[in-house]
């Protein structure tokens, strides 16, 4: 079959023996496969993750030196079964699949790692018990989709939004963008987007955003706050303390009756928005703990590679609610694909253009400009080298 593979941080087509299932596992027709940002950091920094990996206790993370099939966003059609498995899912049907397979106990990211070969290729293996039927009538570009647009519904489900919070999204790439979609599917009424490319934003506004900032010219957090009653200096809260005081002192009960009381009504709760980092750049996370406003939720969806400085004191004297994601359940995987088929979660917008697999090289080169390409999906169908646009 063909395949586009990484080795050594070059991206080229190649001829590989066509892969079998094994027990428990489905071969598919691969009809769509989304470029992923850990795709194209796996090019530069694939050492560093698989080294923090093993941290982790999984060993076999993707090295620079190993032949990879990158690609783990795959939609694609039935080809063949697998030894033991259940035959629920006829030839020919087209489905998506959490991409994870397993070999006795060894689990394996398709895509990720040298022992699971990934979609960006005419065929892949998947495991069965993963993998969901597609819903009648879904395109296969939006159908593609399903596993980064589950990333963003785990990172909003871990944020807790709720319909009247603020949310601030902060880097406005594929992941960002996903996020933007997904909190607005949810109903989130306000949501301010930050990005300093102006297409990026552009699309911002059309996943939903409210409001979009660009942050060399204006701030995210200033925009997040105005008509509302996020506390932005510590001197602030601690007069909100006192003046509290003062008026409770006027009750006829003890005021900490009375405060005990507001606090089981959530009277007390401060307000304060939740931020979304998803830029994964040296430095970001520090400058979100220096401006987010007092007690800020901070959702780090994005993945900075290598190592960070950042001032646990800032964190600490804000009391800010840092939360770190990844993935998403099989659940969470499984809502997401419906919400697109049923039209709840609108992500037509992040794809902008379509590849072969001759032209993996130029798609890594064109994602590389905020202001060319948000989301590149590669069809193994297609021929020639050049990076289509988007219809």
């Amino acid at each position: 079959m063909r395949a586009a593979t990484l080795i050594g941080g070059r991206v080229e087509p190649v001829d590989l023996p066509a892969p079998r299932a094994g027990a428990g596992q489905l071969l598919l027709d691969v009809k769509r496969c989304g470029i992923c940002g850990s795709d194209l950091h796996a090019r530069r920094h694939g050492d560093d993750l698989a080294d923090t990996l093993r941290l982790c206790g999984y060993p076999r993370y993707l090295r620079s030196g190993q032949r990879v099939i990158l690609g783990h966003e795959i939609y694609g059609e039935v080809a063949e079964h697998g030894p033991w498995t259940s035959g629920r899912f006829r030839t020919g049907t087209p489905v998506v699949a959490v991409p994870l397979v397993r070999r006795g106990r060894q689990v394996d990211g398709i895509g990720l790692s040298a022992d699971a070969p990934g979609g960006y290729a005419e065929q892949v293996v998947v495991q069965e018990a993963l993998t969901l039927p597609v819903p009648n009538g879904l395109p296969a570009d939006v159908a593609a989709l399903t596993e980064p647009m589950a990333v963003a519904w785990h990172a909003v489900a871990r944020g807790e939004v709720t319909r009247k919070d603020t949310a601030v999204v902060l880097g406005c790439g594929p992941v960002g963008l996903a996020v933007i979609a997904v909190l607005k599917a949810r109903g989130v009424a306000t949501v301010v987007a930050s990005d300093y490319s102006a297409a990026r934003r552009a699309l911002a506004e059309r996943c939903g955003a409210d409001v979009t900032v660009d942050p060399a010219t204006g701030s995210p957090w200033e925009e997040a706050a105005a008509g509302r009653g996020f506390v932005r200096a510590m001197p602030d809260e601690y007069n909100a303390g006192i003046d509290a005081l003062e008026k409770l002192g006027r009750l006829p009960v003890p005021w900490w009756t009375a405060w005990r009381a507001l606090d089981r009504i959530g009277a007390t709760a401060p307000e304060r928005p939740v931020v979304f980092e998803c830029v994964g750049v040296p430095g970001m996370l520090d400058s979100v703990l220096a401006g987010a406003p007092l007690h800020s939720r901070v959702v780090v969806v994005g993945v900075c590679m290598g190592e960070d400085v950042l001032r646990p004191s800032l964190a600490v004297n804000k009391e800010l609610d840092l939360r770190f994601v990844v993935g998403y359940t099989p659940l969470e995987f499984r809502d997401t694909l419906h919400a697109l088929a049923d039209g709840t979660l609108d992500a037509s917008y992040l794809v902008t253009g379509r590849v072969g697999l001759a032209g993996v090289p130029d798609a890594f080169t064109a994602l590389a400009d905020p202001e060319a390409h948000a989301k590149i999906l590669i069809d193994p169908g297609l021929g020639g080298e050049e990076v289509a646009a988007s219809a």
